[in-house]
């Protein structure tokens, strides 16, 4: 059987490692599911989302001249026809530049902005005068 990019198959995961998973395909050959294409969301332990001998469905996404195969779990998983493009896949779409920006609406009352923005504001002015004395050697250096 010819395994073709963009392709849909069923297949068994036969080891785990912690980069990825690798899962067996139909007429014998393996590839490889990199953990950033097990799931949608942030994956830090592959074992919490595969085990050994699951049966998955992958989505070929390339098939290297040296015999290679790269697959994905996320990208073979059907979305529902309100979900956006492929592109990004959970994140905001990348800005070119052009048009108007659109601010991002929030629930946070004023009070929470001051208060996170005098947070920040403290905390980066700490910093600064942390940089700064050790540059002129502490209090009390000449000049």
């Amino acid at each position: 059987m010819s395994i073709e990019v963009g392709s849909k198959l069923k297949g068994k995961v036969t080891g785990i490692t912690n980069f990825g998973a690798f899962v067996e395909l139909p007429g014998g050959s393996t590839g490889l599911v990199h953990i950033s294409e097990v799931a949608d969301n942030y994956v830090k332990d592959i074992n919490e989302h595969l085990t050994v001998g699951d049966e998955v469905e992958v989505k070929v996404l390339n098939v290297e001249s040296d015999g290679k195969i790269g697959l994905s779990i996320r990208k073979a998983k059907d979305k529902p026809a309100g979900q956006g493009s492929s592109q990004g896949q959970g994140r905001p779409p990348k800005r070119g530049g052009s048009g108007p920006r659109q601010p991002r609406q929030r629930t946070m009352s004023f009070e929470d902005k001051m208060n996170r923005f005098l947070k920040d504001s403290e905390e980066r002015l700490s910093t600064l005068k942390r940089q700064t004395e050790s540059k002129r050697g502490g209090r009390g250096a000449k000049k």
